[in-house]
Formats: structure tokens, C-alpha cells, sequence
């Protein structure tokens, strides 16, 4: 549910139609912030808007999940997660290119990106949240590898989700049934997975990275086939 406010022919979408816009800010410390105004255009509700760690071929990458691009003429048929270059952090108009798209009567029929990607040997590891009905069940995470020099291409995608709401906190909260990673490291091959949890709590996963990895280049191999 969306909360509209009052208002006439003549106001602006972004206010018309209550839209979510994604800014960014810089920091040195953490402490204080300054932020430098909306990345994303103003009639569009585009969220879940993630850079990546360093520049891939002298540009600036990001993944965001336009709400209003689906249908036949955008491929999908949920919000899905689109990546896009820039040579300018604040300035984003290059060509969008759709990343990954839900699947119906699954899981992750609504998608949208969570964590930055990191870099690993086999590829970028992307981490993203998919939700069932169409946007309206349990939210769960799963994950893909992309090409280190060009993203757009997807090497592996696991047809599984690797968590779910398991725990109390995971499932009686604010949102009934939610894990959501922002957050993700790899120290010491554990990748550290911070998430909220039914949008009420924060919790940590881990695994050993190097079997996640093996685990998405044997379903490359199985695909393959």
C-alpha cells in the first residue's frame, strides 16, 4: 500500500505519486555525511539502487530496479534488476541494460538487487532478494555470478535461494516473513552477510565462500549441458 497525498493536475510525479528516488551522499568518517542530491530520475520509482566497489573499464556501475519498466516492451514481467554505466557518480543516463528478471510461480517472481557485488576470481558475486505472489510472501535471498569485465552477462544463477525467514525474528515483525541483505565482506573466505529480519531486526549469515562459489560453477556446468 502506497499513501497518495492530495493533490492537483498540475503537481509533479514524484510528489503525485509518493515516489521512492535514491540520492547519494559522501562521507570520510561515518559521523557526518553530505549528500549530493538524487542519482535517479524523478518520475521514476527506481530503488534498490547499489554501486559497485571500483570502475569496470574507466566507468562508474550500478544496479537499480525501475518499478514502472515491465511489460513486453522491457522483457519482464515483475520490477527487475537493470545495471547501467556512468563517467560521473551524480549523472546516469546511459542506456540501462536489464540484468535479471523474476520467474513466475517461484520464489522470486519481484526481484531487486541487495548488496554490493564483490569481486572474486570467478566473477562479480551478486546477492539480491526475490519474493513470491508477485511481491506480496515470504522474501528470500539468492545469488548469481557476473563477468568481471562485463557484468551484463550472467555466468551462474542458482535456481534456489540460499536463506529464507527460518527464526521467530526473521518472521514476526514489522514484515511477516523477511530477510533482506544490505550488507556483505569476505574475510578469510567466510562471506559475512548482514540483513534485516522482518524489518524489525539485524542479523549476520556466513558461509564458507569457496563452496557457494563451487556450488554456483556446478549449476553453470549443469545449465550448460
Amino acid at each position: 500500500m502506497i499513501n497518495l497525498p492530495e493533490t492537483g493536475p498540475d503537481a509533479p510525479a514524484v510528489y503525485k505519486h509518493n515516489i521512492a528516488n535514491s540520492g547519494l551522499a559522501v562521507t570520510t568518517d561515518f559521523k557526518t555525511y553530505r549528500r549530493l542530491g538524487r542519482i535517479t530520475t524523478s518520475n521514476l520509482d527506481d530503488r534498490d539502487v547499489i554501486l559497485f566497489p571500483e570502475k569496470i573499464n574507466g566507468k562508474y556501475a550500478m544496479l537499480h530496479r525501475p518499478k514502472q519498466w515491465i511489460g513486453e516492451e522491457y522483457g519482464c514481467d515483475y520490477p527487475s534488476i537493470w545495471l547501467r554505466y556512468s563517467d560521473d557518480l551524480m549523472v546516469w543516463e546511459e542506456k540501462s541494460t536489464l540484468l535479471l528478471s523474476g520467474r513466475n510461480g517461484t520464489w522470486e517472481e519481484k526481484i531487486g538487487g541487495s548488496t554490493p557485488p564483490l569481486r572474486t576470481d570467478d566473477g562479480w558475486l551478486l546477492i539480491y532478494h526475490g519474493v513470491e505472489n508477485g511481491g506480496n510472501g515470504y522474501y528470500r535471498v539468492g545469488v548469481a555470478l557476473l563477468d568481471l569485465e562485463d557484468p551484463t552477462k550472467v555466468t551462474a544463477r542458482l535456481e534456489d535461494w540460499i536463506m529464507e525467514p527460518e527464526y521467530d525474528y526473521e518472521i514476526e515483525g514489522f514484515y511477516k516473513g523477511c530477510v533482506f541483505p544490505t550488507g556483505n565482506m569476505i574475510v578469510d573466505n567466510i562471506l559475512y552477510v548482514y540483513y534485516g529480519a522482518a524489518d524489525k531486526y539485524v542479523g549476520l549469515a556466513t558461509c564458507d565462500i569457496n563452496e557457494l562459489l563451487q556450488t554456483l560453477k556446478d549449476s553453470q556446468n549443469e545449465n550448460s549441458k
